[in-house]
């Protein structure tokens, strides 16, 4: 059975999903660890509730970023996983780290790509009056939030929405999403080949799978 490994910062709210999504045999791999870069990370009480070993590292005990994610880089590797998931981690990984995990690391990002990369992907659209908005898995590479994206899913901007109603809208369509594209990975269909996402031996074009 194929092993994961998630990153985290926050609530941890995709994961969550991932691991219903596991336990439901919806996703055919085992969650094997979760690490966070905050030791007070509601998602760590998730994965523990969850018989899953989680542990944090703290930034501030490495004396720059390579050392921070070598540490991890380590960490993570003790546990032998074919994927490494991002679900919120909220710091920027270093090129080494991200050439390591090249072609087994995802992350969900609140926008579509390449479309608000970055923090507070909620307000730019709503600033910029969109009237579409959405959410994007794709591969990570070193350029920050460039990586080929794998698939979106679109959500509509009304002219009352607030930044919290958006943001809801939003996580929804990841719930769906997200797990989606971790079970293509672990049943083989999904890969990263030449810098670009290839489902089922098909290249996929910028905006992923079922682009419109």
């Amino acid at each position: 059975m194929k092993r994961i490994v998630v990153l985290v910062s926050g609530a941890g709210s995709n994961l969550q999903v991932l691991i219903d999504a596991c336990q439901q045999g919806r996703i055919a791999a085992k969650l094997v660890a979760v690490f966070s870069n905050k030791a007070d990370a509601y998602a760590l009480e998730r994965a523990q509730s969850a018989g899953i070993p989680a542990d944090s590292l703290d930034a501030k005990a490495f004396t720059d970023r390579a050392s921070f994610d070598a540490a991890l880089a380590q960490a993570i590797d003790a546990y032998q996983p074919d994927l490494v998931v991002l679900a919120g981690y909220m710091r920027i990984l270093s090129p080494e780290f991200v050439k390591h995990y090249a072609g087994r690391m995802l992350n969900i990002h609140p926008s579509l790509l390449p479309k608000y990369p970055g923090l507070h992907t909620h307000r730019q659209a709503i600033e910029n009056q969109d009237e579409v908005h959405g959410t994007s898995v794709h591969f990570v590479t070193e350029q920050l939030d460039g990586g080929p994206v794998i698939l979106q899913a679109k959500v509509p901007v009304f002219a009352e929405d607030n930044i919290e109603e958006l943001q809801a809208r939003v996580q929804t369509q990841e719930y769906n999403i997200y797990p989606l594209v971790v079970s293509w990975f672990v049943d083989g269909r999904l890969i990263m080949r030449d810098g670009q996402a290839v489902l089922d031996g098909q290249t996929l074009p910028e905006q992923g799978y079922a682009a419109d």
